[in-house]
């Protein structure tokens, strides 16, 4: 049955597969029993009982959390596969009119050929009526043949390389499903091992589970902290500072608290690492400027201009940048925001307001 932490009243509402919680000392407080009463009562069950409803609590918030989180990762890997086969169906149908393309390019140039065939023949007939020589007959014949294999050798380069260029776009848009994919199943089982290892902490601090290496421990009705370094059966040996130990197993009990030596090492190595990283963000950020100018540029060079004027500002943490490709053709501005539809980082992207640039200018959230 649910209860309402904030409110501490029940909530009237099944919810199957999930433990239950009584809140029998909260609910105490609030009905009004006197204070010494419940403190005897709070004495007597423990504070492992006590805190046994917050860490069933955290335990069904936290899974709620991650199913959250499953279904929005499933939402998107449906979206992008959708992509795929629309890119898919697109490449299809350019591969569709090129053969179009080819065919009428082909029935020109016959037309053509047979236009110019009629031509030389009428030059030849000329020549011929004017007893030219057979040399003057025989040149004009060659470049007849030569006029004929550059008509027949129509150059469909330039639609083979948009072909080859769409198909490599699906490619890399495959590979970074894959590795979408690979994450997303990474975390999820980063997940549940991190709602186990809660579990799992949850029990020993109860007694329930058996203390391993590496746990940290301290004496039962004692603060000081140690770390178990062996277990034999019923006997665990613990380094308690500089000193070694063999205890009975029920006379321990687990804490998260870390031995002070290890928690301090671990705090003066944290803070050395960050300091040196702020230092070199703080430097990179104080001479970054939020707007790139790429008006004028060729297309690669642009795009390789826009990748580390992004890469950079996602570094120092910017949330807002401007980039100026100007209006022209849209090209420019086309292979820039295909670009950016890329980047997991890039939230959103958009025109300028029409007062300050408009279509020439593309405003990138990060």
């Amino acid at each position: 049955m649910l209860y309402d932490r904030h409110e501490m009243r029940a909530l009237f509402q099944l919810a199957i597969g999930r433990p239950g919680s009584s809140f029998a000392i909260e609910i105490a407080r609030k009905t009004g029993l006197p204070e010494e009463v419940i403190q005897k009562a709070s004495e007597i069950v423990g504070s492992d009982y006590i805190q046994s409803d917050k860490y069933l609590q955290d335990i069904v918030r936290d899974k709620r959390y991650w199913e959250a989180k499953r279904q929005t990762v499933h939402q998107r890997e449906k979206d992008l596969e959708r992509q795929i086969a629309k890119y898919e169906s697109d490449v299809a149908e350019l591969e569709k009119k090129r053969k179009e393309i080819l065919t009428k390019a082909k029935g020109e140039a016959q037309e053509l050929l047979k236009e110019s065939n009629k031509r030389i023949e009428n030059a030849i007939k000329e020549i011929k009526e004017q007893q030219a020589e057979k040399e003057e007959t025989k040149r004009i014949r060659e470049e007849l043949n030569e006029f004929k294999s550059v008509v027949a050798d129509i150059d469909t380069k330039a639609m083979d390389e948009k072909i080859a260029r769409k198909m490599e776009q699906i490619k890399q848009r495959k590979e970074r499903h894959a590795k979408f994919k690979s994450e997303k199943e990474e975390k999820q089982k980063k997940a549940a091992e991190s709602l186990m290892q809660a579990a799992l902490k949850e029990e020993k601090k109860a007694g329930k589970a058996k203390l391993a290496v590496g746990d940290t421990v301290r004496m039962k009705g004692m603060k000081t902290i140690g770390k178990i370094e062996a277990v034999d059966g019923n006997m665990i040996t613990v380094i308690f500072g500089d000193m070694r130990t063999k205890v009975k197993a029920d006379r321990l009990e687990y804490t998260e608290a870390k031995a002070k030596e290890e928690d301090l090492a671990t705090k003066l190595q944290a803070y050395s690492v960050s300091k040196t990283t702020r230092a070199t963000i703080d430097s990179h950020k104080s001479s970054f400027k939020q707007d790139l100018d790429v008006r004028g540029m060729r297309g690669d060079e642009a795009l390789t201009a826009v990748q580390y004027f992004i890469d950079d500002a996602i570094l120092v943490g910017m949330q807002r940048v401007r980039i100026l490709h100007g209006k022209g053709n849209g090209i420019l501005r086309q292979l820039i925001r295909q670009y950016l539809g890329s980047v997991p980082n890039v939230i959103h992207y958009a025109d300028e307001h029409v007062q300050f640039g408009g279509a020439g200018i593309t405003v990138v959230d990060l």
